[in-house]
């Protein structure tokens, strides 16, 4: 059954894009080229084709589900919009196939979409019992299941540390490995279960966010994606395009930003604006997954020595 967007997805920082897409760039082409790489249910794109009656989107998502449900919301605008089904890392040789113009405006949303999250079938969730698979794109062979099941305890930790941010990420791992031993962890209440046992209940942040963060991180390769999204975007953009990327836990805000200042230094890039943006107090008492956004722009600068 397809989600109905309606009920469930609120995009973050729309407002914000909409102006960091449509008042950064040098030479804004108002008939130009917007590619959303991260469609989820369409939020952003629906603001900005909104917003900017002529202008065109093309809009990419891995998750055929999810595609579905933005080419619902966006129908009304018809030709302005072509969505594909392809993962981030597929991009650069879709525009190539496209024979497209350099695009004005690359919009990524990384992470996992609210209606993911929302979904118990799909296993990202541990608030309600579902089976552990959390891919966002059904053709992965790799669930979360065989991870948890197949990685060695000391692979385990380290993801649950490196990806996740969880400090008690080797008794955790400890714990896992253990109990496989007697039976196979294959849903994600099970595996919740063990993190708030070994973690307890402390603060507003479930327990298990960390664990399944990370592992939906492994299991979607989300920082391999990410790298090779916004090199795409570095490589398409035209001089004076802008990118936005919002992140929603350090570790990709961290690998946006190394990846932006480093291009800076190669003149390839401007930050604008010079800081991050987060969403308002009154967008995040609305929706509490605004709380941890993090949007980040920057303008394609291609000069006469053309970095590559």
């Amino acid at each position: 059954m397809t989600p109905d967007f309606n009920d469930v997805h609120v995009p973050v920082l729309a407002e914000e894009v909409v102006a960091l897409l449509g008042g950064s760039g040098d030479t804004l082409d108002p008939t130009g080229l917007i590619v959303d790489a991260t469609l989820g249910a369409g939020g952003h794109s629906a603001s900005l084709l909104e917003c900017f009656p002529r202008i065109r989107v093309i809009g990419t998502d891995q998750d055929p589900s999810i595609l579905e449900c933005a080419r619902k919301r966006l129908e009304p605008h018809g030709d302005r919009v072509r969505l594909v089904q392809c993962r981030i890392s597929e991009l650069s040789r879709l525009l190539r196939k496209l024979r497209t113009e350099r695009p004005v405006g690359f919009l990524f949303d990384f992470g996992a979409s609210s209606l993911q999250l929302d979904t118990p079938s799909r296993g990202f969730s541990f608030q309600e019992d579902g089976p552990l698979d959390m891919r966002m794109d059904p053709c992965r062979v790799r669930t979360a299941a065989d991870v948890v099941n197949t990685w060695d305890e000391e692979d385990l930790a380290d993801l649950f540390y490196h990806e996740g941010g969880e400090k008690r990420s080797r008794p955790i791992a400890a714990e896992i490995v253990r109990c496989r031993s007697r039976a196979a962890f294959h849903r994600t209440g099970a595996l919740a279960e063990l993190v708030v046992r070994i973690v307890g209940r402390t603060g507003k942040i479930h327990p298990a966010t960390r664990v399944f963060q990370a592992l939906r991180r492994a299991v979607n390769q989300e920082g391999d994606e990410l790298l090779a999204g916004l090199e795409t975007a570095e490589h398409w953009l035209a001089d004076g395009g802008v990118l936005a990327a919002i992140s929603f836990h350090s570790g990709e805000d961290r690998e946006v930003k190394h990846f932006l200042r480093e291009g800076v230094a190669r003149d390839c890039w401007r930050l604008e604006p010079k800081k991050p943006i987060q969403a308002s107090r009154e967008e995040q008492r609305k929706n509490s997954r605004a709380r941890s956004a993090i949007l980040r722009g920057a303008v394609r600068v291609r000069g006469e020595d053309e970095c590559e």
